[in-house]
């Protein structure tokens, strides 16, 4: 009997086993709710010189959404649907090389997702699921037929302040739920830890696990509400040499329009940076990808913040 029981027990899938994780190879985009398409398109084309690749209207022939690009594989997402009082992050994305794959790897690790992988509406495989948080973390893969596959090479002119989206930053309250999700089940590795006042942690880095892009923990004691988290949630636009890059934003035929400053300083991770907003106070960062004396910036022991109840 004891015999029979182990050969019946061996014959079963074991439905604790994970199935195995296929690559994350890096950021995909970030999508952006905007109040005004002409506005947003003055900002990222006419400041930051980022062309629009392909988007989706409706048949009256109004943009719906829109995909500025970066480079082959990073794109900023518009949707022209802001709402008054609502939070500007509409998701994250991260593309892998096998989206069913990847859908197959979650529901193992009893993420709730949806029953099937989708071809959305450029021609992307993908799908999305929520991070502990709340946010949404779309996962995809790009098909052969897909827009993007189709605009390989093209829109990425010399004029863009940027050729690499290097992270997105995200609001974070629960710091050891989002370790879970994102070291344990994604598999992304820490590379940083950081605090504004050296009271409590402010910034936790999270690198994807195949790739070099890394999403930013925003962690926070005091959620601020839906409408002010444009500073927070971000993205982080990587350049050589930022006070360069600014001098070149002088010259463009958005600065007119646009009304702050454009002024750099170093920053706590000991790389140069300066931040913009578009019209609807979305910050982009520009940043240096090394520190300015070469040196690793210091990891910041400090305690995560508790979130105020």
């Amino acid at each position: 009997m004891r015999m029979l029981i182990a050969l019946l027990a061996a014959s079963m899938p074991l439905l604790s086993q994970s199935a195995p994780r296929p690559k994350i190879l890096g950021v995909a985009h970030i999508g952006l709710y905007v109040s005004d398409i002409g506005k947003s398109r003055a900002f990222y084309h006419d400041l930051l010189g980022f062309e629009e690749a392909f988007g989706v209207t409706n048949p009256d022939g109004k943009v719906t959404m829109t995909f500025v690009k970066i480079n082959d594989n990073q794109y900023i997402e518009l949707f022209p649907t802001l709402k008054p009082g609502q939070d500007r992050l509409a998701h994250i994305a991260f593309y892998t090389d096998d989206a069913e794959a990847m859908h197959r790897y979650l529901t193992s690790r009893g993420v709730a997702a949806p029953p099937n992988v989708a071809v959305g509406r450029v021609g992307n495989a993908q799908f999305k699921v929520k991070d502990p948080d709340g946010h949404e973390v779309e996962f995809l893969q790009y098909l052969p037929a897909s827009k993007a596959a189709q605009s390989r090479g093209r829109f990425m002119g010399p004029q863009r302040a940027s050729s690499i989206l290097r992270h997105v930053g995200i609001l974070v309250g629960n710091l050891d739920a989002a370790l879970k999700f994102y070291s344990g089940i994604l598999g992304c590795d820490e590379r940083w830890r950081g605090s504004s006042d050296g009271k409590f942690l402010s910034w936790v880095n999270m690198k994807v696990p195949d790739g070099d892009d890394y999403v930013e923990f925003m962690l926070y004691r005091e959620l601020p509400p839906p409408d002010r988290r444009g500073s927070v949630h971000h993205l982080c636009l990587e350049t050589p040499d930022v006070p360069k890059a600014l001098a070149e934003l002088e010259t463009r035929p958005g600065r007119k329009a646009y009304a702050r400053p454009l002024e750099w300083r170093t920053g706590t991770n000991r790389r140069r940076l300066a931040n913009l907003f578009d019209p609807d106070g979305t910050r982009s960062e520009l940043m240096e990808p090394k520190t300015v004396d070469g040196e690793p910036a210091p990891w910041s022991k400090a305690p995560a913040p508790t979130p105020a109840q």
